[in-house]
């Protein structure tokens, strides 16, 4: 948002401690200097000296793709959405003619 001034707002999407646990995602050793840690070892009762952390890549695909979407969709404006899948369609047509099919 600092970067590029075009954002009004930034909501992180994140893996929750509670979908950690749920998903039983294993444990790897976490950034050492994270600022964030000492708060979250403190409420979640890990040990401050040694972080950790958990990496949502080891979720399967489909999965992974079902929480980002569920995450979003109360963003999604569906009009603007249909205008584009629409002007998409449009150009895919345009260039099928072009390309002589």
């Amino acid at each position: 948002m600092q970067r590029t001034g075009c954002w009004s707002s930034v909501t992180p999407v994140l893996l929750t401690y509670e979908q950690m646990c749920a998903y039983g995602l294993p444990a790897t050793e976490g950034k050492r200097g994270d600022l964030r840690w000492p708060a979250f070892a403190r409420r979640y009762g890990f040990d401050i000296e040694h972080p950790v952390q958990w990496e949502v890549e080891v979720l399967e695909p489909d999965e992974l793709q079902r929480l980002v979407l569920a995450a979003v969709d109360p963003y999604i404006d569906r009009d603007v959405l249909a205008q584009q899948i629409a002007r998409e369609e449009q150009q895919h047509r345009a260039l099928e003619r072009f390309a002589g099919r």
